[in-house]
Order: C-alpha cells, then sequence, then structure tokens
C-alpha cells in the first residue's frame, strides 16, 4: 500500500514552516529598506529611489499577506494572489505618476547618494532573492513573492546606472527614465501574477484539491 498520503501532512506542514521562516526574513528586509530608500529618495530628490522605496513597501505587504495565505487552501491562496497582482498594478501606476511629476519638477538628484543607498539595497535584495529562490517552484504565492524579488534586484541595478548618468549628464532624465522602467515592470509581473492567480481561483474543485 502507498503511505504517501500518510507522510503528505507532515511534509506539507514542514514545507509551510520553512516558508513562513524564509518570509519573515524578507520581510524584516524590505520593512527596514523602505524607510531607508523612502527618507533617502525624498531627500536626494530621486525618482527612481523613491519608486523603488514604494516598491520594497509593496514587497513587504505582499510577504506579509502571504504569511496569512500560508495555511489557506488553494482557492484562498489564489485570491490572495489576486490581490498582490492588484497591489503590484498599482505600485506600478504610482511609479508612473511620480516620474511624470519629476518631469515637471526641474530638479536634479543626488548622484552620489542616490548610487550609494541603491548599492546598499541591491546588497538587501539579493540575500531575499537567495532566501526565495529555493521556494520559487513550490507554489503560486511563493513563485509571486519570488518575481517581486527578482524585480526588485533589476529595479536596483536600474537605479545605480541612473545616479551614473545623472552625474555624468547632470540631467534628471536618467533618473526620470529608470523611474518609468520599473513601472512598466511591475505591471508586466502584475500581468502575470494576476493571469496565473486567477486560472487558479478558477479552477474546479477537483483540480484544486489536487492529489498526494
Amino acid at each position: 500500500m502507498d503511505h504517501c498520503c500518510h507522510h503528505a501532512p507532515t511534509e506539507l506542514n514542514a514545507l509551510r514552516e520553512r516558508h513562513r521562516r524564509v518570509l519573515w526574513a524578507v520581510l524584516l528586509i524590505n520593512a527596514v529598506m523602505f524607510v531607508a530608500e523612502f527618507v533617502s529618495g525624498w531627500l536626494a530628490h530621486s525618482t527612481a529611489l523613491l519608486g523603488d522605496s514604494l516598491d520594497m513597501l509593496g514587497d513587504a505587504s505582499i510577504y506579509a499577506v502571504t504569511l496569512v495565505a500560508l495555511h489557506g487552501s488553494v482557492r484562498t491562496r489564489a485570491g490572495i494572489a489576486l490581490l498582490k497582482g492588484i497591489a503590484m498594478m498599482a505600485l506600478g501606476l504610482l511609479v508612473l505618476v511620480k516620474a511624470v511629476h519629476a518631469s515637471l519638477s526641474g530638479t536634479l538628484p543626488w548622484a552620489g547618494w542616490m548610487g550609494l543607498v541603491a548599492s546598499a539595497a541591491l546588497v538587501a535584495n539579493s540575500v531575499c532573492f537567495g532566501l526565495l529562490y529555493r521556494h520559487r517552484a513550490d507554489d503560486l504565492n511563493m513563485r509571486s513573492t519570488w518575481l517581486c524579488s527578482r524585480n526588485d534586484l533589476v529595479a536596483n541595478l536600474g537605479v545605480i546606472v541612473a545616479a551614473a548618468l545623472v552625474m555624468l549628464t547632470q540631467t534628471r532624465w536618467p533618473d526620470i527614465v529608470v523611474g518609468v522602467a520599473i513601472a512598466l515592470l511591475f505591471l508586466l509581473s502584475a500581468r502575470q501574477v494576476l493571469s496565473e492567480a486567477w486560472r487558479d481561483f478558477r479552477a474546479p474543485p477537483s483540480e484544486q484539491a489536487g492529489s498526494c
């Protein structure tokens, strides 16, 4: 007789416990970096840093919601993923608005401070990416959190490049372009998460239950 069903609950609980520890770690890292990047972006007049800080806040919220979803059903987790996708979409639109505002203000960002803070954020997000990488295929919610972490690395590198270009050109446009690029990246990721979550949410109960 196959005993896989007998061991499945124990293995599932162990997996969820690993997810919980990883999510708490990345939640704390993102919350701290949100405060650091938001204050720095405000003081440095950097749209890219402000956008990246909102990214950190969005990720922290997403990780918190994912923690709540760990012990839910497949349908519940899909519903949570839908909310996360909507949050990511709203974040991308917000960064676009910030970029348009910056294009009209004419204030030059502090390039050196931008690069320093973005480098610190890159280190922090590299740690998060490493923690989430091994769990990216476990389920939809862990995949969506990993996508957020991957996006963070791209955004951090973009801010560093923007800082260098602002310093070289003495114009604000590299900062604005990176802000728009971050927004577009998040809109694409949000579309992917929403598509996968909606598919799972609408799946028949028999398919949601799966097999051991």
